[in-house]
Order: structure tokens, then C-alpha cells, then sequence
């Protein structure tokens, strides 16, 4: 079975009271869409992503740099933006299976996705639902007055996303019952034989407003984790100077069967330490001839797909460069823009310091440099 996934993203997130749609709010630098995209990449079978969009949203969307995803403009409504979708989705005619879900839900499990896929091999549709515990009481009116009256909940559940649906019956049902259409697109369907209603999970739940993003980032804290790199280079004659990516002017340049950056190695460690990745030695080994003078900018590139793969974002860095030459103060702006591009993270997530060892040791004789880094990364499920 192949699947394509459709994120809903059209919304005008009028009761999360922002300039920016809810959507797009971040945390550990990833937003709610693109949180909700890594998780769908991890699921094989899923080998398309529609992504509807608020055409007002147009640039926002554009920054993120999204890949291999379509984009279809959304409408007025859910229904209608499911429905552009789906439209898009019936002319390719190339997946029997279709996933639909709120951008606003980004707190899915794998496991959940997982089962969801799993479970529609012997049905027509696949809804999560949670089962409502608390007391229900209905508001009647009558000619005189209004009065309370208490619902039996062993009937009632509520309903999340994703839901996955046989392609051709979603379309059908879009096509020809819009007017049943209520919150969601299970709610299309009056005769539910074949649909298998599973459990949904607590921490699903959708962002509507402010304090529902506050709930989530305290869920997103104990998902953080903290790792330390370093690394010392000797300075010599006729070497080149590689620090943070870039090939600076110098006099001297690093000792290193690499190119010798200790910006980048140091980075490398701290995020390899907070994912229990190992080490820059043990992936790298300086004893392999194709690690030879190659440039860490591609190992720092191999580095990220690794953690990327486990389900990790990087948060921030916190880099101390310890050296007498070159002066870091002069040349600092530019080691943020560019580390910011290769570990695609905003100016704000990464903080530079420029030490010296009082001409103290082979570091204050401008015979050594040498770069520590904190990092801490989010692991998003």
C-alpha cells in the first residue's frame, strides 16, 4: 500500500490572536508544519505530501524551504481546502490510500501513524477517538425557560487526525455530502461499516489557542537534550585555516588529517553527545585515507543526516573559540551567517565567544587553537 498524506494549513488561526498563523509558531526550531512533515517522512509507505496553504501565507510558507512537498491553495473553509486537495489528488489517480490531517495536531506518535497505516489494510477508513470521561450536560430550551440535562458519555468520544481514508470514497463523499460536513471528514460518512475507530492518544490534541502552544512546549521541555564538544589544533606554516567553514588568511593554518576545523569538529562532538551518537573519532577515523584532508563542512553535512534520522532537531549552539590569532571579534559575524546556513538555524540560536589564554601555553604562543561547544537539540517524538 502507498499512501499521500494531506496537511491541512489554510486556517486564519483567528482564536490564536498572532500575526503569525499558529502553524508557523516554532519550537525548537522547527514549526508546527514542518514538525508534522519530518514525522510523515519516517513513515515509508507514505510517498506523497500535499500540503494545503493560506495563500496570505505565501511568503511565510516560502522561507521554510520545503522539499519534495505540493502545494495546493486552501479555501473559506476546511471542507473546501480538503476538498482542492483532493481534487488534485483524483486527477494523479496514483494513490488508493490518503491520509488527512490538522497542521494544528503536530504532537502525533510515530506509533500512532504507524498503527493508522497498519490498520487499513482490512478497512475503509481509520479514525483515532478518545473516549470522554467527564460529565456531559446539554443546555435544552423550551417556550418557558432553559434547563440542564445530562448526556450518557459511554456513547460519546471525540475524534483527532490523522484519519486515513480509501481515496476514491473520500472524494465521492466530499463530491455529494457537503452539507453534513461538520468538524471533521469522518463526520461525511453515515454508514460507518468498515470504519475502524482506534484509540488516540492524549497529547494529540490540536492548538487553538495560546495556552494550548504553552501546553505543548512544557510537553516539548523533557524532550531536550544537552551535548559538549572539543577540540585543539596545532598552528603551523603553509597550512590553510579553516574555522567554522571558512577558509580565512593566515600566516599559519591547523594541523589535521581533515582540513582541520576545529569549529565544526567541536559542533560535530556536541551534537553527536546529545543524540548518544558517539563520536568525530569513531565515525571519522583519522586513520581512514578517505577522511584525508576532507572538508568538515561535508562531515558536519553527514553528522546532521544522522540526528535528523533519530528524530533530532538542533536548538542552539553555544561556541567558545579559544586563540590568540586570529582575533574572533573581526571576523564573528561571519562565522554565525555561515555555521547559521550549514546547520540551518536562525541568528539567534547561535552565540560566539572570542577567548585567549593570557599568551599563556602553545595557545597564547599562537602555536595552538582550540573550540568548545555546547549544544542542546530537541527530539521530536
Amino acid at each position: 500500500m502507498s499512501f499521500c498524506l494531506i496537511i491541512l494549513a489554510a486556517g486564519k488561526s483567528s482564536r490564536f490572536n498572532s500575526n503569525l498563523p499558529k502553524v508557523y509558531h516554532k519550537i525548537g526550531n522547527k514549526s508546527l508544519v514542518e514538525i508534522c512533515i519530518d514525522k510523515a517522512k519516517k513513515i515509508k509507505t507514505i510517498k506523497k505530501i500535499i500540503l494545503v496553504y493560506n495563500k496570505k501565507d505565501k511568503k511565510i510558507l516560502k522561507k521554510l524551504k520545503l522539499k519534495n512537498i505540493e502545494f495546493v491553495p486552501g479555501g473559506k473553509t476546511r471542507q473546501i481546502s480538503t476538498l482542492n486537495a483532493l481534487r488534485v489528488l483524483n486527477k494523479k489517480n496514483s494513490f488508493s490510500k490518503v491520509l488527512i490531517h490538522d497542521a494544528a495536531r503536530p504532537n502525533f506518535s510515530l506509533k500512532l501513524l504507524r498503527k493508522i497505516v497498519s490498520e487499513m489494510k482490512n478497512a475503509k477508513a481509520v479514525i483515532p477517538k478518545l473516549q470522554i470521561r467527564d460529565a456531559v450536560k446539554e443546555i435544552q430550551d423550551s417556550s418557558l425557560n432553559e434547563y440542564i440535562i445530562s448526556k450518557q458519555r459511554q456513547n460519546l468520544f471525540l475524534t483527532q487526525t490523522p484519519q486515513c481514508f480509501i481515496s476514491k470514497d473520500i472524494f465521492r463523499h466530499h463530491l455529494l455530502n457537503k452539507e453534513k460536513y461538520r468538524d471533521d471528514d469522518i463526520s461525511l460518512y453515515m454508514n460507518l461499516n468498515g470504519v475502524k475507530f482506534i484509540d488516540g492518544e492524549k497529547n494529540n490534541f490540536k492548538i487553538t489557542e495560546k495556552d494550548d502552544f504553552k501546553d505543548l512546549k512544557k510537553l516539548f521541555q523533557s524532550k531536550y537534550y544537552v551535548g559538549k564538544g572539543f577540540d585543539v589544533h596545532r598552528l603551523i606554516p603553509n597550512r590553510k585555516l579553516y574555522l567554522g567553514g571558512i577558509k580565512f588568511k593566515s600566516k599559519v593554518g591547523t594541523l589535521g588529517h581533515s582540513d582541520g576545523d576545529p569549529v565544526l569538529h567541536s559542533i560535530i562532538d556536541a551534537l553527536l553527545g546529545a543524540t548518544a551518537s558517539g563520536d568525530i573519532g569513531s565515525l571519522f577515523s583519522d586513520r581512514s585515507k578517505k577522511f584525508k584532508n576532507i572538508r568538515s563542512t561535508i562531515l558536519l553535512k553527514k553528522v546532521l543526516g544522522i540526528i535528523k534520522l533519530k528524530g533530532y532537531s538542533i536548538n542552539n549552539l553555544d561556541i567558545n573559540i579559544i586563540t590568540q590569532t586570529p582575533k574572533i571579534k573581526k571576523i564573528k559575524n561571519r562565522l554565525i551567517k555561515n555555521i547559521c546556513k550549514l546547520c540551518e538555524l536562525p541568528k539567534d540560536k547561535v552565540n560566539i565567544k572570542g577567548k585567549t589564554t593570557e599568551k599563556l601555553g602553545l595557545i597564547g604562543r599562537e602555536k595552538a587553537i582550540a573550540c568548545e561547544v555546547i549544544s542542546s537539540v530537541i527530539k521530536y517524538d
